[in-house]
């Protein structure tokens, strides 16, 4: 765990120590390399509406906050509109909540700005995406998804965890494929630049939209079966799938994806992470941590400000610094920009 950053020296790295020549001319903290970070999953939007999540003033379960991503070298953040199925309100008026939370916060805090085509880290910003997870929210309406686009949703998930009337989910029963409707939303997200995330997604379904798809998909964030037998992650064959159309796919930290074991550490998210780069090349990795979807952290990452820790494991597992860059920041940024 590094120290804590002197204010001073903390601007100056986000607003000039991004670049990838800064970073392999080695500037470094306690022996910590700086990387931009594009983490392509949270649920801080769920809370935010449900328990009054702040980035300022964070409860104490909370694991986005605002200070924590600028000290972690955040540079881009998805936010997540997670459909709780649970829950008595209907998944569109859940999904709106959780878009005027987003815009609340966009508005609250200067330091965070949607993503553009133009962003680079060096603006010292973070630049946020706004996502979807569970298909539930567009109620089977072509005419509600595109409404979301226009509210900004640029990636969403068919499913979470059960089965819905738009495919079957990797912890639902049978291993069920697309309907007619999930094929209709596949085509029009095609057809409307939103990316296709199939995290969640069982492996038949996966199979069915990567047949499908005209623009490649994404895994947000789902880890490698071969390291880790859990069906909510990849078989081999299908991260090399996601990678050869173009896609990424994001590990995340959540220890029952992970390990075998009670708690997982650093080291089991760089098992996982070595797999995907094994099968599907350096190209399609990246990161989606899942904070603050869970309840129980790796060992030694809690929170954002922990990313250099992890990729402190990665450069000793091997991985060059441009092959870390990549990993943290460049691989997701360039497959993600292309729908904004």
């Amino acid at each position: 765990m590094p120290r804590l950053l002197t204010k001073q020296f903390r601007l100056l790295l986000r607003l000039n120590h991004f670049s990838l020549p800064a970073i392999l001319a080695g500037r470094h903290t306690e022996g910590n390399p700086m990387f931009p970070v594009a983490d392509g999953h949270c649920d801080y939007l769920y809370g935010a509406v449900q328990t009054g999540y702040d980035l300022i003033k964070p409860k104490r379960e909370q694991t986005i906050r605002l200070d924590d991503l600028l000290r972690g070298g955040v540079a881009m953040q998805f936010f997540a509109c997670w459909i709780d199925t649970a829950l008595a309100a209907p998944p569109l008026h859940q999904c709106l909540a959780m878009i005027d939370a987003y815009e609340n916060m966009l508005d609250a805090h200067s330091e965070l700005v949607p993503l553009t085509r133009d962003f680079t880290p060096e603006s010292g910003k973070i630049a946020t995406v706004l996502a979807v997870e569970g298909g539930e929210a567009v109620d089977g309406s072509m005419a509600i998804l595109r409404v979301l686009y226009r509210l900004g949703v640029r990636a969403m998930t068919l499913t979470w965890n059960e089965n819905n009337e738009l495919a079957g989910a990797a912890m639902g029963r049978g291993n069920k494929g697309l309907s007619a409707i999930g094929r209709d939303i596949i085509d029009e997200m095609c057809a409307l630049g939103m990316a296709i995330d199939v995290s969640h997604l069982s492996d038949k379904g996966i199979e069915q939209v990567l047949a499908r798809a005209t623009r490649p998909v994404f895994a947000s964030h789902s880890n490698a079966r071969s390291v880790h037998d859990h069906p909510r992650s990849l078989s081999d064959d299908l991260i090399r799938e996601i990678a050869k159309q173009g896609g990424t796919v994001g590990v995340n930290f959540y220890y029952q994806q992970l390990t075998k074991n009670n708690e997982a550490t650093i080291d089991d998210i760089v098992r996982h992470i070595s797999r995907v780069a094994e099968i599907g090349g350096i190209g399609c990795c990246a990161i989606g941590s899942d904070l603050d979807g869970m309840q129980q952290y790796p060992k030694n990452f809690k929170t954002s400000r922990d990313f250099p820790a992890l990729f402190e494991a990665l450069l000793k597992r091997g991985f060059s610094e441009a092959d870390v860059y990549r990993i943290a920041y460049q691989n997701l940024h360039d497959y993600i920009v292309q729908f904004v």
